[in-house]
């Protein structure tokens, strides 16, 4: 799968889960339906993880597509406006932020395995560390 997290973006307030989000891109060749996937997040260099959850009902990424998957609801005024740049947005409903800062690793999962993985690091392009 060439599925990738071209952004990590924490949240700007706490309290406005919309202006936390993750931005995901198809690299491949094949449309990739995230219905089942979940997303784990931890910290660099430990190996526990939490799970945010099950991505239900999904979307389907087709190839060369990117989606921004938002922490909050598009429902709750509190939680802030969502950014309209042309990027689809995806609501995750999460009662909270999740990303805690450098180090924090997000996993795309599909049936317990690794799909993606993405690294925070606030003064890389988009947020994201470089891989090996």
């Amino acid at each position: 799968m060439a599925i990738r997290f071209v952004e990590i973006h924490p949240a700007t307030d706490a309290e406005q889960l919309n202006t936390e989000w993750v931005i995901l891109e198809n690299d491949g060749k094949l449309p990739f339906n995230t219905r089942g996937c979940g997303m784990t997040v931890g910290k660099k260099g430990q190996s526990k993880r939490s799970a945010l959850g099950i991505i239900d009902p999904g979307f389907v990424l087709q190839p060369g597509e990117r989606v921004r998957m938002l922490t909050g609801n598009p429902g709750t005024k509190a939680h802030g406006d969502p950014p309209e740049d042309g990027v689809k947005n995806y609501f995750l409903f999460l009662p909270r932020t999740y990303v805690q800062g450098a180090g924090t690793v997000l996993t795309l999962t599909l049936r317990g395995l690794a799909v993606s993985k993405g690294v925070h690091d606030p003064d890389a392009p988009g947020g994201v560390a470089a891989g090996k």
